[in-house]
């Protein structure tokens, strides 16, 4: 399977994880130690023991939701690995609320070619995905 395959399973994946399903992001992700996961739900976990359990409280805290859109901001790739920094765009019930929020993420995810398939070996999300007032005053899409 190509990157931009796995991308789309990828995508896909969250936007079932949005809903509170983790099992497809689980299968995009390897199952080796040196797997790695900071969200904000959590301190950075390694290991794949560490990351499933991170992944299956971080999607129990999501229901309704979907994936509205991604906006790829960089794509580096190599024969074996590969880096890409998108912002996602979510929309779901965050937690105990009622109501359905969107908010975006700033993500970046790498993967590795293992033996059949890309598969993700690291993924941080964030949601700083403004300007800090202090800083630059163009965002990346300016």
């Amino acid at each position: 399977m190509d990157l931009q395959q796995v991308m789309d399973e990828y995508h896909a994946a969250l936007d079932a994880f949005s809903r509170g399903d983790p099992e497809p992001v689980k299968a995009v992700f390897t199952h080796q130690d040196d797997v790695t996961l900071a969200n904000p739900f959590g301190p950075a976990v390694r290991g794949w023991k560490d990351v499933s359990a991170a992944l299956d409280f971080a999607s129990s805290q999501f229901r309704d939701g979907e994936m509205s859109r991604f906006e790829t901001i960089a794509t580096y790739e190599t024969s074996d690995l590969a880096t890409i920094l998108e912002l996602e765009h979510w929309r779901a019930r965050v937690g105990g609320r009622d109501d359905v929020a969107s908010f975006d993420l700033r993500v970046t995810s790498t993967f590795r070619r293992e033996v059949r398939s890309w598969r993700l070996v690291h993924r941080h999300a964030d949601p700083i995905v403004t300007p800090h007032p202090d800083g630059p005053l163009r965002s990346p899409h300016s």
